[in-house]
């Protein structure tokens, strides 16, 4: 069982940065591939970027691409989502979520494992 525990949101304007956290339970999290997912009000969950258990392959959305970094620090269980130039349109409740084995890394539905959501607002 993995427990993930999301941490960093928060209110900010438009063109600021924030990182979000993910705190990984359990002796298994270098195995993991960790994604992390967005659900804005009224709208399906989205992809926002996900990493391999070493973090030498990153995959990123489209809508992100150039302003959103993910990465892990397998050391202390965690894997961060560095968000710059942040949009109203960012605007959602950010969730990790990890897999032990994925085909494709931007479906939700091949990750097993989901945290309780961080609260991200962007005013413009």
């Amino acid at each position: 069982q993995v427990q993930l525990v999301e941490s960093g949101g928060g209110l900010v304007q438009a063109g600021a940065s924030l990182r979000l956290s993910c705190a990984a339970s359990g002796r298994t999290f270098s195995s993991l591939v960790m994604g992390w997912f967005r659900q804005a009000p009224g709208k399906e969950r989205e992809f926002v970027a996900a990493i391999s258990w070493s973090g030498g392959k990153t995959w990123t959305a489209d809508p992100v691409k150039g302003r959103f970094t993910i990465s892990r620090d397998n050391a202390k269980n965690t894997v961060y989502l560095q968000m710059n130039i942040l949009k109203p349109e960012d605007t959602a409740v950010y969730y990790c979520a990890a897999t032990r084995s994925v085909v494709v890394p931007s479906r939700g539905v091949e990750y097993d494992y989901w945290g309780q959501g961080t609260q991200v607002a962007v005013s413009s």
